[in-house]
């Protein structure tokens, strides 16, 4: 299906980049005017974008409805500060309430129960109830555009991190991301949780070069029963894998026992096998396995 971006209604087209740009991180955003009045809400038009310096960058956009500003860009033009608290699934619901569009000057802490909490640095409370909340100065305000729909992209700096002890890792030196249980906004009325059902770790290539997929031999490139993730876990590697003589393994041996008069079908058992060790995690057992089918 072809879908012209370009042309097509900015209510469509801003249903199509969200279900397809997805999940994305939540920026719960608190900010002050000059009179003192705090507003909250949420953007998922958010990320990092640097280290040094530590920059983040919400996306605000005017209303398609009546080209207005929403009160979060306001505020920061009145004030340039703003905290970043990050959203986990025990805030979900009362996080979506904020995003109402209540008058300005309407308290969103009140209305959406949350407690406020003062900031080390800068003038907006932080959300007590969130487990990760950063203090940011804004260092820039960049338009996109004048028409309902454009971005106004608040870039800012971020001065210092709060994190709840109780989502840090055993040895209490990082967030540990299952205990976390951070929400990312998907399309329409639906989000996503990250937990311990839908983590998995990838591993990534280290400052020695990979030899990549295309230095696979033919018959593990070609595979019928290898993937293509199954493939790029063997080709993360910096040098190709020897036979390891020493290498023991009672399922390998019946498996060259049993189908040695047939290659074909040896073949096919061995990548069943190394698929199995590979979705596990276990590359160098993998690598041996199909190292045998090989040099049979």
């Amino acid at each position: 299906m072809f879908i012209d971006i370009q042309s097509a209604k900015i209510q469509q087209r801003q249903a199509w980049l969200q279900y397809a740009i997805a999940p994305r991180p939540i920026a719960f955003a608190s900010t002050i005017d000059k009179e003192g009045n705090v507003n909250l809400s949420p953007f998922s038009f958010f990320n990092l974008f640097s280290t040094n310096p530590p920059i983040i960058i919400i996306s605000t956009s005017i209303k398609a409805r009546d080209k207005s500003f929403k009160h979060t860009l306001l505020n920061v033009m009145d004030v340039p500060e703003v905290v970043i608290s990050i959203c986990d699934y025990n805030m979900v619901q009362q996080m979506s309430l904020s995003s109402c569009e209540f008058p300005k000057g309407v308290d969103e802490f009140i209305k959406s129960g949350f407690t406020k909490e003062t900031s080390t640095r800068i003038k907006p409370p932080m959300v007590k109830e969130a487990k990760v909340k950063l203090e940011c100065k804004v260092n820039e305000i960049k338009s996109l555009g004048n028409e309902g729909g454009a971005g106004q992209l608040i870039i800012a700096e971020v001065l210092c991190m709060h994190v709840d002890e109780s989502i840090l890792n055993d040895e209490k030196t990082m967030i540990d991301p299952i205990k976390f249980h951070q929400v990312a906004r998907m399309g329409g009325d639906w989000y996503a949780v990250v937990n311990e059902n839908n983590l998995f770790k990838v591993a990534k290539p280290t400052t020695e070069i990979a030899i990549g997929i295309d230095a696979l031999p033919d018959s593990i490139r070609n595979s019928s029963i290898l993937t293509g993730n199954n493939l790029g876990q063997l080709a993360n590697v910096h040098e190709m894998p020897l036979v390891d003589p020493g290498f023991a393994n009672e399922r390998l041996k019946n498996i060259v026992q049993y189908f040695s008069v047939n290659p074909t079908e040896m073949e096919k058992e061995l990548h069943i096998y190394a698929k199995e060790l590979l979705n596990k995690e276990n590359v160098k057992d993998a690598w041996q396995i199909l190292l045998a089918g090989e040099n049979v």
